[in-house]
C-alpha cells in the first residue's frame, strides 16, 4: 500500500521575496529556454534559479549549474527568504482554473511525504523515462539534498475521508496563494498530521500523472543514501495526491516533433489547415493530426490509426517506434510550437495528438503495460517552489547578513 507522512516543509517568506508569482514556476519540463530566462528576470529568488539553474552540466567540475543551484539554496535559507515549517505538516492544495469546456475546473489533493517504494508495487508508472532527464535530476538532488516540486499521483476513488479534509480545509482562507500565467490560481493550506490520515490510501494505488523523471531520480537518490547510510529522509519523495474519480482531471497531450526520419508523404487524409488538423484529432477512435512540409510550405493531414486509445499509443506502436529514432523525437503541448517547427525548416513532421483520460491511462497500466515517453501533460500542474522537501538540516542563519525586506525595499 502507498505509505504518507506529514513533512517539514521549505517556504518562501513572501516579506523578503515578494509575491509568490515572481518566484514559483512551472514543473521544468515544460519550460522553454525563452520562458526560462524570462522567469529569472522576475526575482533574484525565483525557483527556476535553483531548477534550471545557469551553469555546465559536470556536477564533479567547480561552477556547475547544480553546485550553484545548492548554493542558491542555502543562502536563500541563511538569508531567511526560504523558512522552515515548525512541525511537520499534510498540504491541502487547490488549483482553480479558467473555463474548459465551458465549465470552471477545480482540481484538490493532499502534499505529502511519499514512501518510496520500487515501481509496479502500490505506486504505478504510465510513462517510460529518459536516461537524460533522470541523470539531469539525478545531478541537482545530489547537490540541493531537497525535492524542489511534487511528483503528481492519481488514486482511484472515491476517497470520502480525502474529499471531506480537502472541502473543509479549502473553505477557509488560503495563508499561500498565488496566480499563474495561465490564469490558474494555486491555493495551499497547512493540515496538522493525524494518524487517521496515513491509512486512506491502504487499498490504493498511487498512478504518477506527472513525474516519473522526478520518482525515478528519487529511487536512484535513495539507493545511494542508504548504501552509504542507510534509511534516512531520503526513502520518501514530495507528492501531491489527487482522487481521479471525484476530481475532474484534464489530460492533454504532448505533441511529438519528427527532427528526422521519413517525411510520411500521402499518408492520411488532407485537410485545410492546423485548426482542421487539430479538429479531427480523437482517442477512440484514435486519430491524429500530421504536419510536413513540402516546396509550397506545410501540409495538414489528419491520420486514422488502427489500435486501441489512447492515440500516443496507437501513433508509437504503428508509425513512430518501426521507422523513427527516438533521439529524433522532441515533445511540446503547445500544437502551434510544432507547426513553426515544420514551417521553419527544423522538422520533417510534427504529430498532433488528442486529449485523453485518466481511465484509458490506468487501463493500459493494468495491462503491465505503459505508454511512451511524454504521452500526457496532466494540466493545470502544482506550482514549483511553492513548498519543497528538504533533506538534510537547515543551515545556520545569518541574522546579520539578512538584507532589507521586500516591505522595506518598496518603501
Amino acid at each position: 500500500m502507498p505509505r504518507i507522512f506529514p513533512f517539514e516543509g521549505l517556504v518562501f517568506d513572501e516579506a523578503i521575496v515578494g509575491p509568490l508569482a515572481n518566484v514559483t514556476s512551472p514543473p521544468y519540463d515544460v519550460i522553454n529556454e525563452d520562458r526560462r530566462r524570462e522567469l529569472m528576470t522576475s526575482s533574484e529568488f525565483a525557483v527556476i534559479h535553483l531548477d534550471l539553474a545557469d551553469g555546465h552540466d559536470d556536477l564533479a567540475s567547480p561552477g556547475s549549474r547544480y553546485e550553484r543551484a545548492a548554493s542558491l539554496l542555502a543562502g536563500w535559507e541563511q538569508r531567511g527568504a526560504l523558512v522552515r515549517t515548525d512541525a511537520a505538516m499534510y498540504y491541502a492544495y487547490e488549483m482553480r482554473a479558467p473555463a474548459v469546456d465551458g465549465e470552471g475546473l477545480v482540481v484538490r489533493g493532499l502534499l505529502c511525504a511519499m514512501a518510496l517504494e520500487p515501481w509496479g508495487g502500490s505506486v504505478l508508472p504510465h510513462e517510460r523515462t529518459m536516461e537524460g532527464p533522470v541523470r539531469d535530476r539525478l545531478n541537482l538532488l545530489r547537490a540541493t539534498r531537497t525535492h524542489l516540486s511534487p511528483v503528481y499521483g492519481t488514486i482511484a476513488g472515491p476517497c470520502p475521508d480525502l474529499a471531506d479534509l480537502l472541502e473543509a480545509v479549502c473553505a477557509g482562507v488560503p495563508p499561500f496563494s498565488t496566480l499563474d500565467e495561465e490564469g490558474v490560481h494555486h491555493r495551499m493550506w497547512p493540515v496538522a498530521p493525524g494518524p487517521e490520515i496515513e491509512t486512506w490510501f491502504a487499498d490504493r494505488s498511487v498512478l504518477i500523472a506527472d513525474g516519473h523523471h522526478r520518482y525515478t531520480t528519487a529511487l536512484a537518490y535513495q539507493r545511494e543514501r542508504r548504501a552509504a547510510g542507510g534509511p534516512g529522509a531520503w526513502d520518501r519523495v514530495l507528492t501531491l495526491i489527487v482522487d481521479a474519480t471525484v476530481q475532474r482531471l484534464v489530460v492533454l497531450p504532448f505533441h511529438r516533433i519528427q527532427r528526422a526520419g521519413p517525411a510520411w508523404d500521402g499518408l492520411g487524409d488532407p485537410v485545410a489547415d492546423l485548426a482542421a488538423s487539430l479538429a479531427g484529432r480523437a482517442d477512440d477512435p484514435t486519430r491524429v493530426g500530421l504536419i510536413t512540409r513540402e516546396a509550397g510550405g506545410p501540409v495538414y493531414r489528419s491520420v486514422r490509426l488502427r489500435g486501441a486509445p489512447p492515440a500516443v499509443r496507437a501513433l508509437h506502436d504503428e508509425l513512430l517506434d518501426p521507422s523513427v529514432e527516438p533521439t529524433d523525437l522532441s515533445f511540446h503541448p503547445d500544437a502551434r510550437v510544432a507547426d513553426a517547427a515544420v514551417r521553419d525548416g527544423d522538422a520533417v513532421a510534427a504529430w498532433l495528438l488528442p486529449a485523453t483520460t485518466p481511465a484509458r491511462i490506468r487501463a493500459v497500466v493494468e495491462q503491465g503495460e505503459r505508454l511512451p515517453q511524454k504521452s500526457t501533460y496532466f494540466w493545470p500542474k502544482p506550482r514549483t517552489g511553492i513548498v519543497m522537501m528538504p533533506l538534510e538540516p537547515a543551515p545556520t542563519r545569518l541574522d546579520r547578513d539578512a538584507p532589507p525586506t521586500h516591505r522595506d525595499r518598496a518603501s
